[in-house]
């Protein structure tokens, strides 16, 4: 057991978050190699694992979580003995976080595997610190650097939830031996309206058994259940493990909140709510849990906590992640003939234009929450961009054929669009050779997902854009569980000489189903 001493703790709070070379003198003794001293009861403890998020443009963003108030505490090193650590203080947790932190790490170098470790110290320096939690992340590159990446979206979804006879989620094995750069969390970051109870018998007999929390037995109104959905996904081992060693950047989807929701929506005949329910409370609570319990860094050009933000890696690749709940108009028929925006909404179709108009990498890789071509309806309405009609853009179509024209009159082609969402694996070619709308170039949309939940598919493409699905992998009945394998995610490869993008959708066990690679187009 080690102690902290109250005064080189206060005495050195001015270097939260500044930036230390390695190897120079760390702002704080290493926790792990303090002097011994009287210890108190109450020793802090690091309750849900490791994570590190947004770790590019030379700075990661730190998270874990305490039992109690203390303050978190990250060394940083380019190797796992920590001999020439930099250390960084962090907050002091409280409640009114739910005793999560977060550490914005700048000054990393880019394009590197690093360690890192955050230790739990007394909120007032005095007693023993907690057990250390060791993880690794790699900076995103600056320079020309072969680039890996993963995506996936929906865990915890359809009653299937951690199961402990497979050490939690499946897929996180596979997931995990990609070794990527960073993991695309493509929305459904937990199922807010999914509840889980101890046991699910399977079609064949079979029997899926669940971790159940007093949060995940019901589903989420409350902040403090809100947080419950998140804290849920951190209780399977080798998820933890996975982030922990894969930095993540994530977006989201409607689950974190509720199925299909939109903005002024008020419920009616929703399970679990009462009528007259509004949405929009609901969605700041959740959008306060999200925040809370997933380290997503300053990048995003929107004050009031909206997700969407460009995140650059060097001159192969931009990624623009795309927030398409947050500004979302009611979900109807979706034939309206006049665009309200109703997807993107206006600020953030401008910051989209704008910025991927600068871009001056390779690639602009677009993750968007919601398919561009797929029908996904919503009772009678629709919850999609598409609603099946083929013709000429309607409703949210008409905003989506506006950006994609104005893309192609850019002269912007290497643009790739990733999505997660409807729960099982597609790639799909979107050319104006066959659409009703044509004043676009071709474009590639791939899909992967569930990471955890149940399987569904295919849905229905809705023709106005040409889409045709060149590659499917779908269960043959709905809702299959992921004991069935019907669990995907996609992997992304740029290489550095050729500049290829290569995308490769895989199952549940990391095997290759479809690849697609992509030459650059030159103007």
């Amino acid at each position: 057991m080690t102690t902290l001493n109250r005064r080189t703790l206060l005495g050195s709070t001015a270097a939260v978050g500044t930036s230390l070379a390695f190897g120079s003198a760390p702002a704080l003794a290493s926790p792990s190699r303090l002097a011994p001293g009287l210890i108190r009861s109450g020793r802090p403890v690091l309750t849900h694992g490791i994570q590190a998020g947004d770790a590019v443009h030379g700075a990661a963003t730190l998270w874990s979580r305490a039992d109690g108030p203390a303050r978190l505490v990250a060394e940083i090193s380019r190797d796992d003995s920590f001999r020439h650590a930099r250390t960084v203080l962090g907050p002091v947790v409280r409640a009114n976080s739910d005793f999560t932190g977060q550490i914005r790490v700048p000054g990393l170098p880019s394009g590197t595997d690093l360690f890192y470790r955050i230790t739990a110290v007394p909120e007032h320096g005095h007693g023993a610190v907690s057990e250390p939690l060791t993880g690794r992340f790699r900076t995103g590159a600056t320079g020309r650097k072969d680039i890996r990446f993963i995506w996936s979206g929906d865990i915890a979804g359809q009653g299937y939830g951690v199961n402990p006879d497979l050490g939690g989620y499946r897929i996180a094995d596979a997931m995990r031996a990609a070794d990527a750069d960073f993991f695309l969390s493509s929305g459904d970051n937990c199922y807010s309206d999914g509840p889980v109870v101890e046991s699910v018998t399977l079609p064949d007999g079979r029997i899926w058994r669940n971790l159940v929390t007093e949060e995940k037995s019901q589903v989420a109104q409350t902040l403090d259940q809100y947080r419950g959905q998140f804290k849920y996904n951190l209780l399977a081992d080798n998820w933890r493990a996975f982030l922990s060693e894969t930095a993540i950047v994530a977006q989201w989807d409607d689950h974190e909140v509720l199925n299909n929701w939109y903005p002024g929506e008020i419920l009616v005949g929703r399970a679990g709510f009462a009528d007259g329910t509004a949405v929009d409370p609901l969605a700041a609570r959740a959008r306060r849990a999200f925040h809370e319990y997933i380290p997503v860094g300053d990048a995003s050009p929107d004050s009031l906590g909206r997700v969407y933000r460009k995140l650059s890696y060097g001159p192969l690749m931009d990624l623009f992640i795309l927030d398409m709940r947050t500004y979302k108009d009611p979900n109807t028929t979706d034939v309206e003939t006049v665009d309200d925006g109703g997807i993107l909404g206006r600020e953030q179709t401008e910051w989209f234009l704008r910025e991927i108009k600068r871009s001056t990498a390779t690639w602009k890789v677009i993750a968007n929450d919601l398919p561009l071509g797929l029908v996904v309806p919503d009772g009678t309405h629709q919850e999609s961009i598409s609603q099946g009609d083929g013709g000429a853009p309607l409703g949210r179509e008409i905003a989506l054929g506006k950006l994609l024209t104005e893309l192609k009159r850019a002269g912007i082609r290497n643009h790739v669009w990733l999505t997660a969402d409807v729960h099982y694996t597609a790639a799909h070619h979107y050319s104006p050779d066959r659409a009703t709308y044509q004043d676009f170039d071709e474009f590639w949309e791939f899909v992967s997902g569930p990471l955890n939940a149940g399987a569904f598919g295919p849905n229905a493409l809705d023709a106005t854009f040409g889409p045709e699905a060149v590659f499917v992998a779908a269960p043959p009945r709905a809702s299959a569980s992921p004991l069935e394998g019907y669990q995907f995610f996609g992997q992304v490869d740029i290489d550095a000489r050729s500049q290829q993008l290569t995308v490769t959708l895989k199952d549940v066990d990391g095997k290759a189903l479809f690849t697609k690679t992509l030459d650059p187009a030159r103007r």
